[in-house]
């Protein structure tokens, strides 16, 4: 589940400075779209979400095809942990490196290329042969999505600003979901999935990569792609509160996550009994199902809502969790993921809504840079370790329970730092009343 869902190079105002259309002038320049082969902005729109659906959906389709080639080539849970990880520190690679670049050469030739990359990597699955060829494969990927993940989400709010930002919050969890079980019920019910998945995609992207050839661009080229390739990370004063506040439950909900696009189905299926590789990805599609709807469910919430609401979700639905793992419960494992699915999503956009908005706008690449930071290390680095206790601690069962109590733990720093921000009216959720002051 790697889809940040705020984009960090959107800027609708320098196409407007560019050429002047109006009270609408943050839509797509008339100087711009002036060809009339072009897809129209709706279209566009769409275009734009489903591509961030389909980056999504290829990441976590090797989810339930893990066990397949840990049979095939023998590996352990370690080496599964370890390709899951590397994905993740590959996208916040690209993120960091790559996410501001379509300001300057244009959105749709980082799409284009991160489209190619990305058929490329479906290329190296389908061939693989062993694990060296799955490291190449999620690396490729990962700072594929990287890259493309800025070029969307600003591509969006250039058409769209409301439209473009509800969709930026929902399309990578609906991804995420589809992918795990697509690629589950591939696996079940139809021959060599190893391949038929990866293909299947592929194909996905070749007309995607279409499409995006005949969308109009949104912004002027301008000097300074090179430059811009530099991470830029930023901590200004105004944030440094909010920020002790949203980044515990952004590493909680981002670890939960890895924890279940690495080990989800061999917990499912321990849990359950069936070697079923539709159960296998179902664990993850309802964790990040769930948190797509509850995305947009809590929109139009206020921020204290969407992240108290994350907070408590996510701690009752990993207890949930836990209590029905020591009591073998399947049903009380999936009722638990999907309660922490509520969790993830408003947890992570209650998260990025306490800490933007003090941001000034110089300076919300690089606070939004640092808030990827914190996801994707949440994401990557507790998986290795789980990936380690599995095979030299405890088991699968043990691990989960350990590090679902580390879950809950963070959960509960984050909500005290919310609970006492309130109380000395701390500025942690901007544009909100606490004691009579805004």
């Amino acid at each position: 589940m790697t889809n940040p869902s705020v984009a960090p190079t959107s800027n609708p105002a320098r196409a407007s400075d560019a050429a002047p259309t109006g009270p609408k002038s943050i839509a797509i320049p008339a100087a711009i779209s002036a060809p009339s082969r072009r897809l129209p902005s709706n279209v566009a729109l769409y275009v734009l979400a489903s591509i961030t659906i389909s980056f999504l959906a290829a990441s976590s389709a090797p989810t339930p095809l893990y066990a397949v080639y840990q049979a095939e080539w023998g590996f352990d849970p370690i080496t599964t942990t370890v390709v899951f990880g590397v994905y993740a520190v590959a996208v916040l690679l690209g993120l960091l490196t790559m996410g501001k670049l379509s300001d300057h050469v244009g959105r749709r030739p980082v799409l284009l290329a991160a489209l190619a990359a990305q058929a490329a990597s479906m290329i190296v699955f389908a061939t693989a042969d062993g694990v060296p060829a799955l490291m190449v494969a999620r690396i490729v990927q990962g700072l594929s999505t990287g890259a493309a993940l800025g070029a969307i989400g600003a591509g969006m709010m250039d058409i769209d600003r409301e439209r473009g930002t509800i969709t930026n919050a929902v399309a990578p969890g609906i991804g995420t979901a589809t992918g795990a079980l697509v690629s589950g019920l591939v696996v079940q019910f139809l021959p060599a999935p190893t391949h038929l998945v990866y293909l299947g995609l592929l194909a996905v992207f070749v007309i995607q990569a279409v499409a995006v050839a005949l969308m109009a661009e949104t912004v002027t080229r301008k000097p300074g792609a090179l430059a811009s390739l530099a991470p830029e990370i930023k901590l200004p004063r105004a944030v440094r509160r909010p920020m002790l506040v949203a980044a515990p439950v952004l590493f909680a909900v981002w670890s939960l996550a890895g924890l279940y696009g690495s080990l989800g189905p061999s917990l499912a299926r321990q849990l359950t009994g069936s070697g079923s590789e539709v159960l296998g990805g179902l664990s993850l599609f309802v964790l990040a199902g769930v948190a797509a709807v509850s995305v947009l469910v809590l929109r139009r919430a206020a921020t204290r809502t969407v992240m108290l609401t994350g907070i408590l979700a996510l701690i009752a639905g990993v207890a949930l969790t836990l209590a029905s793992i020591r009591g073998s419960s399947p049903t009380g494992f999936f009722a638990g993921t999907a309660l922490a699915g509520v969790g993830f999503g408003s947890g992570f956009q209650g998260g990025i809504r306490t800490v933007m908005p003090l941001a000034r706008p110089h300076e919300s690449s690089g606070v939004l840079s640092l808030l990827f930071v914190v996801s994707y290390l949440g994401m990557g680095v507790p998986t290795v370790i789980a990936g380690f206790l599995v095979v030299h601690a405890g088991g699968l069962a043990a691990t989960a329970q350990e590090y679902g109590v580390a879950v809950i733990v963070l959960a509960a720093f984050a909500l005290l730092g919310l609970v006492r921000g309130g109380r000395d009216g701390a500025a942690v959720l901007p544009g909100e009343r606490i004691g009579g002051n805004t």
